[in-house]
């Protein structure tokens, strides 16, 4: 190298650390670079690593003579094809054993320092604090392998795969490593430290990537793992190549530090200034204030949790009756809950729909804030025509059927998603009172504390699914604006109802039940004024959707940028 691909590489860092995941990619980009010659430059005076070959092969012949390491199984030829770059001039490949050694194992017989796969610190390749000392009578079946200092720990284990660490202090009592780790002392000439790095670049990676088997919680035995192939340079660059690695990652942690605080700070002055909107008990107050977050969108706005902050925003002020002027000649909300009343009764009567359980009256202190004048608060039961009923779960059929349930997935973001369901089993006659309709609404009675109580519309085909049993459905009255009600179930104010109300012990799946879903409290404005909050509702998302796409172009560009500026 070439000073020269590091050069424009080290002035563009900060470039590279906005892009999407730019500073992982840096950390990737440095190691791969290191590994294939490219980060310092090759010294026409050192030894060649070939040179160095042979001396590691006479040191290993001679510590197996002297009976203090066992001889090896003999080693695959290495062959073209396995070779995943070309190496620089004085560098040679090797496999794993060829390099290095282990110092054997066994059960302890005395007190010993235990390193598990756990007390690895991936990030810093460092063996943290989380280490036991351990009685022989105590040892964990897995306490087997000797290790000493400059021993390079690599786990082959699910789910610590991965995990990679030099011992770097003489442990006391000695140290034993868990035969999850794949352990290598090197030979006089390959420094700990530059086998570290080879193995946590993208080349070494993307090899134990390919030998791993599992999906899940992919592992390497060790048969495949010590196949792996190492670039060895001179030792003379070797130390150099160390060196300038860990110049480099310092500044990645440097950036990776600002960028947090920078995130942070930006989030706090955020959620300030939304909350000089939210926190608004007039229009007038809102508009001033709206005036003076609007002059600061270029930067408030620069990337989509932001967006998703002033969206919640937008929502929030809408069920509060602050996004769109009252008209006081519009018919009051208790006029309409009359004639929903008067609808839902029509129905019963015509034998349509059954007879609902009234409902308690709402306390003062169950209504979450004051509403403006001409609106009433009400419970979701009460300008429901039926529901909330539960779904159904049948058994999933691993062929393609007429009949198809929708998964949690198909509604957790707050919108119907068609795509979302599994093939089902069951009898069309007992799907039947389960088939959705156009403009059912659909509420999940069991996930997550975050997404427990997350509402959508169906926006699909009649009877084109079924809802599941961990999803409870209803029918709004044709007199309130489904769209409104949705608004308010998807906001702060109505997820922090089914938060607060929902049901389970530590460990299981918070739940609620048709009762909690019934006495739901939802804000309701005229009709009229709910056709106006909708209106702006929607196009205020619509903004924020373009200006989540202009992001998202932006990032894209950004991404291919980094890309193009550290392509190997």
């Amino acid at each position: 190298m070439s000073a020269g691909v590091e050069a424009p590489l080290v002035r563009q860092f900060d470039l590279l650390a906005t892009a999407p995941g730019g500073v992982a990619r840096l950390r990737e980009l440095i190691l791969t670079l290191a590994v294939q010659g490219k980060l310092v430059p090759q010294e026409a005076g050192d030894e060649p690593a070939s040179v160095l070959l042979q001396r590691i092969r006479g040191e290993k012949d001679r510590l197996i003579a002297e009976g203090k390491i066992k001889r090896d199984k003999p080693m695959a030829e290495i062959y073209d094809e396995e070779l995943p770059f070309d190496i620089p001039t004085g560098w040679t490949w090797a496999r794993i054993p060829a390099l290095t050694y282990s110092l054997g194992q066994g059960e302890p017989s005395t007190t010993f320092t235990y390193i598990d796969v756990a007390a690895i610190e991936n990030i810093k390749g460092v063996i943290t604090d989380n280490i036991q000392v351990i009685h022989p009578t105590d040892a964990p079946s897995r306490a087997r392998k000797n290790v000493a200092v400059g021993t390079v720990l690599y786990s082959t284990i699910r789910p610590y795969l991965k995990n990679i660490a030099i011992v770097e202090q003489d442990y006391q009592p000695r140290p034993i490593a868990s035969t999850a780790f794949a352990t290598m002392h090197p030979h006089q000439g390959l420094i700990s430290r530059y086998l570290l790095t080879y193995l946590r670049s993208k080349p070494f990676t993307d090899f134990v990537n390919s030998k791993s088997v599992g999906i899940a919680y992919p592992a390497i035995n060790d048969a495949n793992f010590f196949q792996g192939l190492i670039a060895l340079p001179p030792t003379a660059e070797q130390s150099r190549i160390v060196i300038r690695v860990e110049e480099l990652m310092r500044l990645c942690d440097a950036l990776e530090q600002q960028r947090q605080l920078e995130t942070a700070q930006h989030a706090q002055l955020l959620n300030t200034l939304l909350g000089t909107l939210t926190d608004c008990t007039s229009p007038d107050e809102l508009a001033a204030n709206w005036q003076r977050v609007s002059d600061h969108f270029d930067l408030l706005l620069d990337r989509p949790e932001a967006v998703d902050a002033l969206e919640q925003a937008i929502l929030q002020l809408a069920v509060r009756g602050l996004l769109v002027p009252q008209d006081p000649a519009d018919e009051p909300a208790s006029v309409l809950l009359q004639r929903t009343r008067a609808e839902k009764d029509r129905l019963i009567s015509a034998g349509k729909i059954k007879r609902d359980k009234p409902l308690p009256a709402m306390t003062e202190a169950e209504k979450p804030f004051d509403l403006p004048d001409g609106w009433a608060w009400s419970c979701l039961g009460e300008i429901a025509l039926t529901g909330p009923t539960n779904g159904l779960s049948p058994r999933p059929s691993e062929t393609p059927t007429d009949m198809r349930c929708l998964s949690l997935s198909a509604t957790t973001r707050g919108y119907f998603k068609d795509d979302c369901f599994k093939y089902v089993a069951i009898d069309k006659y007992a799907a039947k009172p389960f088939l959705l309709k156009n403009d059912d609404l659909l509420i999940q009675r069991g996930n997550s504390l975050d997404y427990v109580g997350i509402a959508a519309i169906y926006t699909g085909e009649d009877d084109a699914f079924i809802y599941p049993d961990l999803m409870m459905r209803l029918k709004i009255s044709t007199q309130i604006n489904l769209s409104l009600v949705h608004v308010w179930l998807i906001c702060e104010n109505g997820r922090d109802y089914f938060k607060r109300n929902a049901t389970g012990t530590q460990g299981t799946m918070p739940k609620v039940n048709q009762a909690t879903v019934a006495r739901t409290p939802v804000p309701i404005p005229p009709a009229a004024e709910q056709t106006r909050i909708v209106a702006r509702v929607t196009q205020l998302r619509d903004l924020c959707t373009t200006l989540r796409q202009r992001l998202a172009a932006r990032q894209t560009t950004q991404r291919h940028l980094a890309e193009a500026l550290v392509e190997v």
